[in-house]
């Protein structure tokens, strides 16, 4: 090497860059065996058939007596229960899939940042299925006997299988994301892009903005409305509680010493 050759800086990261790839597509795997299993046992019992009806009974309770959901499609009856077998099979292995996730990136973080990604990983997932929870078990079945309150006495609802599938898969995902607020508000607090006092001073806005969104990803009905509006709200308020708490327990080390020596003697 000659006397003006610059080092390659780039030399020796192929190694370290490749051992991440195969760790990723190690974590994958193992992500996609877990749901697999999880598919796999939920086909033996209850059966897709079985999730098919636990899915459909919020909607078929408030159905005409006699009333049923039909199947447009020829392979619908099918591939709709193998679908929501599927979605419950993922919804069963989160805790897995994220704890793949937090595995492959903990070695990378401080011991300070790992006190707050695994309670907020945790916390995320419970969040999300009280979110689907609250959607399945709350909102589906006052929708359902809204509309057919208000339907006319020579309309005869037989929602189709697959459209009422769909309808449920964006309000779970609606609710459950709705459900994390607590979690993007304890986020944006950690990472210093705003304050506890501007979150407070925010309350307001975000409270109209609430109402907006649910009257825009909700069916229009007051009664999914308001029962996105106003959890987001609660929740809100949940979260900057919440990130008081964490802002103090995972303080870095230096910060926390910085903090004591400015405290009044």
């Amino acid at each position: 090497m000659s006397g003006n050759e610059k080092p390659d800086e780039l030399a020796g990261t192929e190694a370290p860059f490749v051992s991440h790839l195969v760790e990723l597509r190690d974590r994958i795997i193992r992500a996609t065996i877990a749901i697999a299993v999880v598919f796999g046992v939920l086909c033996v019992w209850p059966g897709p058939a079985g999730l098919y009806d636990l899915l459909a009974a919020p909607m078929v309770a408030h159905l005409p007596k006699g009333a049923t959901l039909i199947a447009t499609n020829v392979i619908s009856p099918i591939l709709v229960p193998l679908k929501i077998t599927l979605m419950a099979a993922f919804m069963i292995a989160l805790p897995v899939v994220l704890y793949q996730l937090w595995a492959f990136v903990a070695p990378g973080l401080y011991s300070h940042e790992k006190k707050l990604v695994m309670p907020l990983v945790i916390s995320s997932t419970v969040l999300f299925i009280l979110g689907v929870a609250f959607c399945y078990f709350l909102v589906i079945p006052g929708m359902s006997k809204f509309i057919q309150a208000f339907a006319p006495a020579t309309i005869t609802a037989a929602p189709d299988i697959e459209q009422y599938f769909g309808f449920v898969l964006t309000l779970f995902l609606v609710f459950g994301i709705a459900f994390e607020v607590p979690i993007a508000v304890i986020v944006l607090a950690r990472m210093g892009i705003v304050t506890i006092a501007q979150l407070r001073a925010w309350r307001g806005y975000f409270i109209v903005a609430s109402f907006i969104v649910a009257a825009v990803v909700t069916p229009p009905d007051v009664i999914s409305q308001l029962a996105l509006a106003i959890p987001m709200c609660i929740l809100y308020e949940l979260g900057i509680i919440a990130a008081q708490v964490f802002i103090k327990h995972t303080k870095a080390p230096e910060d926390a010493a910085e903090t004591a020596d400015k405290a009044p003697s």
